[in-house]
């Protein structure tokens, strides 16, 4: 596991992992989360496999912007109400997964299941924007622990969870410790708008 100060280098460095079909633990506005490469089933694998988490909890995709979000998702009057209010921000919004995308996401990794749904985020956390911003692809956004365990507020935390786990992230981007804020607030529009977490 690489350990690298919040800078261009770090961005540069991440680039280069999320190609490969690695993993990234990176500041959001809510804690550390996990990026992966959302079009790569094996690197979702692998993020699954890192988090222990099962395969019926999917991940959102993180996007530099809402305009890059609606290229993936059937958007509605509600979102953009949502969208307008509090986004970029600690909101996720769950609409319908367009089969017009221009890529093939993977919210869990598996070809034989896909989901019909996609979560998306757009943080307000500088490094989170830029990492979107310069992989263009979407990035998985999902808390940097094992999966149940608390969220980690600093590269500290993530490297006590995995210190005996056999499965990292490859990179952790280290950008100080983040003020303790709760996670984003979901809310399906697919079922009426929702509120499946409150923030």
């Amino acid at each position: 596991m690489i350990i690298l100060p919040d800078n261009e280098e770090a961005i540069a460095a991440a680039i280069v992992i999320l190609r490969d079909g690695g993993v990234v633990a990176h500041a959001t506005e809510t804690c550390y989360g996990f990026a992966c490469d959302m079009t790569n089933e094996t690197a979702v694998r692998k993020l699954f496999a890192i988090k222990e988490r099962s395969e019926d909890h999917p991940v959102s995709a993180l996007f530099p912007s809402v305009e890059e979000a609606k290229h993936y998702v059937l958007w509605n009057e509600e979102a953009e109400k949502l969208a307008a209010d509090s986004l970029p921000g600690p909101l996720t919004l769950i609409l319908p997964l367009l089969s017009s995308a221009p890529q093939k996401l993977f919210p869990i990794p598996s070809i034989q299941s896909p989901t019909p749904t996609l979560g998306i985020r757009v943080s307000s956390h500088p490094l989170a924007c830029r990492l979107a911003a310069a992989f263009v692809k979407p990035i998985s956004t999902t808390s940097a622990n094992l999966h149940g365990q608390q969220n980690p507020y600093c590269a500290e935390d993530i490297l006590l969870q995995f210190a005996e786990k056999t499965l990292q992230p490859d990179l952790i981007i280290d950008s100080g410790r983040l003020p303790p804020t709760p996670p984003s607030k979901i809310v399906d529009l697919t079922k009426g708008g929702e509120v499946v977490r409150n923030a």
